[in-house]
């Protein structure tokens, strides 16, 4: 991992901003959510292919896998995150930076899940997934997925999502995530499909994560291509934009 300096981002401290998630909760249960009041998406993306059967070596699966894993699909310009590379993968704390023309909103997840499975002798899955917690702007669950075809050794990208926006948002918020919210989140589900195939059909080595001094550790900014923009000095950036100020 290469290691830069934190970049200014207004008047979040990112540092102490991850640090605090620890206390936070995840911000709805599961028996809130129906049919008719919360969104349900599911974006099938193909990465490629390799010979049927079990994953090959450093093939499409494993190199699909190990993107997912460091959260180098994700598309710098909607969305970026900061995490403790030292953290095991279940439990991890992600800081999610979104971003929208001149704002910035830092949203709290928590990886609640691992995907490790084989289904019915035809489909190799491994991904995870986070739940939004208190102080996020909206209120659910997302899985990113790698799946392959054990009969055709076709791979794609599966994201799975149910959402909600949180209906502690204030009235000024809420009107702007009725106007563009959900197209912004549908454009960042199919951008993540596009960037992941392209990473993994790319010659040459991986990305290689950034690495951000925090305090007495460090964070990882990812993705690795994730650059300052001067707009981010004009931008407004809030802090658990889920809760009335």
């Amino acid at each position: 991992m290469s290691r830069v300096a934190l970049p200014p981002v207004g008047r979040i401290d990112v540092a102490a901003e991850y640090a605090e998630l620890r206390t936070r909760r995840v911000n709805y249960s599961v028996g809130e959510v129906d049919q008719d009041s919360w969104n349900h998406d599911v974006y099938r993306s193909p990465l490629s292919a390799e010979r049927p059967g079990p994953p090959e070596p450093a093939g499409v699966w494993e190199r699909a896998c190990r993107l997912v894993e460091s959260y180098q699909f994700t598309t710098p310009e909607i969305v970026r995150a900061f995490y403790d590379p030292h953290a095991p993968l279940l439990g991890r704390d992600m800081l999610l930076q979104g971003r929208f023309y001149g704002l910035r909103f830092y949203l709290g997840v928590r990886v609640t899940s691992i995907i490790d499975e084989t289904r019915k002798d035809e489909q190799r899955l491994w991904g995870w997934a986070y739940e939004t917690l208190e102080g996020h702007l909206e209120r659910g669950r997302i899985s990113y997925e790698v799946v392959k075809d054990l009969r055709t050794g076709t791979v794609e990208f599966v994201i799975t999502a149910y959402s909600q926006l949180a209906p502690t948002v204030d009235l000024v918020t809420r009107l702007g995530w009725r106007a563009f919210g959900r197209r912004t989140q549908l454009r960042f589900y199919d951008a993540c499909g596009v960037r992941l195939h392209d990473l993994v059909t790319a010659s040459g080595p991986a990305p290689t994560p950034l690495l951000l001094p925090a305090g007495d550790g460090e964070l990882v900014l990812a993705p690795a291509d994730a650059q300052r923009q001067w707009l981010d000095r004009l931008a407004l950036h809030r802090s658990r934009p889920g809760e009335i100020q």
